[in-house]
């Protein structure tokens, strides 16, 4: 990478920070990791030898990152009955119960696709990227990106029957 630092936040900024929100699903967490994803990319500047795109690079990065924030959630104890009796409580339950049952049962229905394609469907629905960067990021083309999520689409739909939740 040729350009400066400044040039290569202002150009992936948004691209990595929507690699992470789809992995975590968290606004904060994924800025946080954001930044922290150019901080290791500036400290290992040298590393790049430009076999991928930048983008992928630093989503590589990112998805290190990621799985690093996983395990130190994984070592922190669960929230005990008296910290969760300090939640706020949402302001429409009924619409909450039903969004969480939707999201519940897609969620099932995505655990029965193969893993490739249910990167493909996380990546283009909640990252909202383009099937050309899917493609570059898992290392694949974009036609192959652009028919592993329409072939999960109808897979999905015959899982969850139908046109029942569209």
């Amino acid at each position: 990478m040729r350009k400066n630092a400044g040039d290569i936040y202002e150009q992936h900024a948004l691209g990595v920070y929507r690699y992470l929100y789809s992995l975590c699903g968290d606004a904060d967490t994924a800025e946080e990791l954001t930044q922290e994803t150019f901080c290791q990319a500036i400290k290992g500047m040298s590393s790049y030898r430009g076999e991928s795109s930048p983008l992928v690079w630093l989503c590589a990065i990112a998805k290190r990152l990621w799985f690093k924030e996983l395990e130190r959630m994984r070592r922190n104890l669960p929230l005990d009955e008296e910290d969760a009796a300090h939640l706020p409580a949402p302001d429409d339950v009924e619409q909450t119960v039903c969004e969480k049952e939707k999201r519940s049962i897609l969620y099932s229905a995505m655990q029965a696709l193969d893993g490739d394609t249910r990167e493909v469907i996380r990546l283009r629905l909640v990252g909202e990227f383009s099937f050309r960067e899917i493609g570059e990021l898992l290392g694949r083309s974009e036609v192959w990106a652009r028919v592993r999520f329409y072939r999960g689409k109808e897979e999905l739909t015959k899982i969850i029957g139908g046109d029942r939740y569209e």
